[in-house]
Order: C-alpha cells, then sequence, then structure tokens
C-alpha cells in the first residue's frame, strides 16, 4: 500500500483525485475497525493510519483529528441504518402492502445494526459527550421521525391506520422503540432471541400500534392500491 503524503489536491479541501479518494475511503474503514476494537478512547491516530497502510503524517491531509474521523464513520453507519426507509417505506416503485413494507424495513434495519452492533456500542458511548456526535444523530432521527408521521397521515387519510393516534407523537414512539430494542438486544445483551423472532415481534408491535389490523386495513388490492401514496 502507498504511504507517501498526497499532494495538495488530495487534500480534504481541494479537489479530490480518484487515488486521494481511495485512499480516503481507506482511512475511514481502517477507522472503523481500530474503533470497534480498541472504543475511542484508546484508539489512536497511529493505530488507524498503520491500519490503513499510511504513514501517521499522511493521516492529516485527510483529516484534522482523532474526533473528524470518528464523527464521519458515525454518521455513514447512521445513514446505512436509516436505509430501509428510503429503501422499502419510502420506495415510490414498491407495490408492497403497508404491513409487508413494515416487516421488510424492520429486518433490514435489524440486520444492519447486528452487522455494525460493535461501532454502534461505541457511538452510543460518544453521543452522549461529542455534542456534535450527539446533534447529528438527533437532526438524522427528527428526519426520520418526520418521514413516518408523513406516512402515518398518509395511511390514516386512505382510512388504513388508526384515526386517533397523534402522527408526530406515534413516530416518534415507534423510532424509540426501534432504536432502543436493537440496542439493548444486540449490544447490551439484555435480550435473547432470534433474528427470525425479532422481526416477527417488533413487526407486530409496529403494526398492531399503528391499527393495521385485517379489518382496518382492507383487502390486500387496496392495500397495494394505497401503498402506492405511502
Amino acid at each position: 500500500m502507498p504511504t507517501s503524503a498526497p499532494d495538495d489536491s488530495e487534500k480534504p479541501n481541494g479537489p479530490r483525485s480518484l487515488k486521494g479518494t481511495r485512499t480516503r475511503v481507506r482511512l475511514l474503514e481502517a477507522a472503523k475497525e481500530i474503533f470497534e476494537e480498541k472504543g475511542f478512547l484508546e484508539a489512536r491516530i497511529s493505530d488507524i493510519a498503520e491500519r490503513a497502510g499510511l504513514s501517521h503524517g499522511s493521516f492529516y491531509h485527510y483529516f484534522e483529528s482523532k474526533e473528524e474521523i470518528f464523527r464521519e464513520v458515525a454518521a455513514s453507519v447512521e445513514e446505512t441504518l436509516g436505509e430501509p426507509m428510503s429503501g422499502v417505506i419510502l420506495d415510490p416503485e414498491s407495490r408492497a402492502t403497508p404491513p409487508e413494507r413494515i416487516r421488510e424495513a424492520l429486518r433490514r434495519h435489524l440486520e444492519n445494526y447486528q452487522r455494525e452492533a460493535r461501532i454502534i456500542g461505541v457511538i452510543e458511548q460518544m453521543s452522549r459527550y461529542d455534542k456534535q456526535v450527539s446533534a447529528s444523530r438527533l437532526e438524522r432521527q427528527g428526519r426520520y421521525s418526520r418521514q413516518v408521521a408523513d406516512s402515518i397521515r398518509r395511511l390514516q387519510e386512505h382510512g388504513l391506520a388508526d384515526p386517533g393516534l397523534d402522527p408526530t407523537i406515534a413516530a416518534a414512539a415507534l423510532g424509540a422503540m426501534t432504536g432502543r430494542f436493537p440496542e439493548m438486544w444486540l449490544v447490551q445483551g439484555a435480550v435473547d432471541c432470534s433474528m427470525d423472532t425479532a422481526v416477527d415481534q417488533v413487526a407486530r408491535l409496529f403494526i398492531n400500534a399503528l391499527g393495521l389490523s385485517d379489518q382496518r386495513a382492507g383487502t390486500p388490492q387496496e392495500q397495494r392500491a394505497s401503498s402506492e401514496r405511502l
């Protein structure tokens, strides 16, 4: 692997060459591994650079500090966890019913969480001390919550969800469940169950909370027609 320092065109604030972009990705991947293994406090920039196959000094051509690279790693992981929102729930091409979308989105979310559990544990810890990490997480969570609330409103408009629910409160409560449960299960080890059981039980809670019963949801054809407007 190359260990020479990149030129000015590869620095963070200037135009990036293909080589510089790839090197930056290597640093991010190495940083994630080191943070998973050692946590934030014990991780050193020299560890990250060595894992990426670079000299210690080369690190600073791409990131100003350990905090900066950690924040970028954390943001990337959070986006991965949020992917089922756009990839399943809000997919304009999907013809799945609302309950089907919820189950698929929850499965992807929990599987992503399981793969990223080690780094998520570190992110959870750092969010209590790093205001920037905490603020970024809150902004992302708020965006997802607003999207869920909008989906609940559309379900209510089409007679599929409990009309007595406040969409904003329901979205926040369901978001708390889907965020806190996998932390208890996959990070803290406080729950013992299989992936299939977890998906089934959390999906049941989510679907029941919205009132998406067979009586309220209508026929599968009606559900699929309304799913186009989620």
